[in-house]
């Protein structure tokens, strides 16, 4: 008898153990449940990974929207391709995320998701890179760069270095130019500017032009072809919309023995200001880098938060930018950079 009144108390002893586990096992869960429950939750769609840019943008708004800020971020790379950001977003949407944000790839054809998102209630901020749509009210608001004024300081710049000589007579400026990814807003407002110093300067000329897809190995594959087309000593500007296409056509050059940058008859100008491409400009590959700033988290942070309070924001906010020389950068300057 004292043998079963001994198991019996083992039994219920061990019962009570499980239950106690069981009972702070569910106490656990329900408060990281309702710890994720009390976040607010933002799907953010980027382009992909193609550039230091790139990833810095992703970094920042990753640094901003953390739990400890009260948020859950979910990240999602469209690999280079509209059709994918497209699914990403309508992903989001099924999720019923709070918030979207989306650094598009190219400006056009969002109207038909953009207007899911409205319907389903989930305002969309727009960074980087801006969309063209029928209805404004598709989106909540723009945060980016005014690729057009970042176009502006590079012809500003190209103006300053070819002044008219003594006798007043214009020097001809024979251009290369590498285009970024077609149709997106970087590509369309770098190009814009370059087309309008076009038309107001007779003595500029496109010698060669194409799409680099603003990366380094197809920037010097256009490089490396234009060189078997055009003699180097005809070319007097390489205009490449973002570092990435400056470095791979500064490699092609490179690897033909032809110099380029300050002191010789090929200015370069390039777009973005990441580390690598100010440290060849202080070292005078480049002639001027014209900034564009990936730092965009914490004006995303501040607009959402806005949002969250119920208060107006700006349809438009473009960030700080600047521009660079060699004679303007130090090695202390570029190792303080967060890109």
């Amino acid at each position: 008898m004292f043998k079963y009144k001994k198991a019996l108390c083992i039994m219920l002893s061990l019962c009570m153990v499980w239950m106690a586990f069981a009972c702070g096992k569910d106490k656990t869960d329900d408060s990281q449940s309702k710890k994720t429950d009390d976040l607010i939750v933002i799907g953010f769609s980027q382009p992909g990974a193609e550039s230091a840019w790139r990833v810095a943008l992703t970094d920042s708004v990753k640094e901003s929207f953390t739990e400890e800020n009260g948020y859950k971020l979910i990240y999602k790379d469209g690999r280079s391709k509209q059709d994918n950001q497209i699914k990403d977003i309508r992903t989001f949407i099924q999720q019923g995320v709070d918030y979207i944000i989306l650094s598009p790839i190219v400006e056009t054809g969002w109207d038909t998701v953009l207007l899911e998102a409205k319907e389903a209630g989930i305002p969309v901020i727009i960074c980087d890179r801006n969309v063209v749509v029928n209805n404004q009210s598709l989106y909540t608001a723009y945060v980016g760069s005014n690729f057009l004024s970042e176009g502006e300081r590079a012809i500003e710049y190209i103006e300053n270095l070819y002044q008219p000589g003594d006798d007043g007579v214009e020097p001809e400026v024979n251009i290369v130019h590498i285009q970024g990814t077609i149709d997106s807003s970087a590509q369309i407002g770098r190009s814009k500017a370059l087309e309008r110093a076009l038309l107001e300067h007779d003595n500029w000329h496109i010698i060669a032009e194409e799409c680099g897809e603003f990366t380094k190995a197809r920037s010097k594959e256009i490089m490396k072809q234009t060189l078997t087309e055009v003699d180097s000593s005809e070319i007097n500007v390489l205009y490449c919309e973002n570092d990435e296409e400056a470095m791979g056509a500064i490699a092609a050059l490179n690897e033909a023995g032809i110099k380029c940058g300050v002191g010789t008859s090929i200015a370069v100008i390039s777009f973005d200001a990441t580390k690598s491409a100010l440290e060849l400009c202080m070292n005078g590959q480049i002639n001027m880098v014209a900034e564009c700033n990936p730092i965009q988290g914490p004006y995303l942070y501040d607009i959402i938060e806005a949002l969250n309070k119920g208060e107006n924001v700006s349809k438009i906010t473009y960030i700080d930018e600047t521009s660079f020389t060699g004679d303007s950068l130090t090695e202390d300057f570029i190792a303080s950079r967060k890109y």
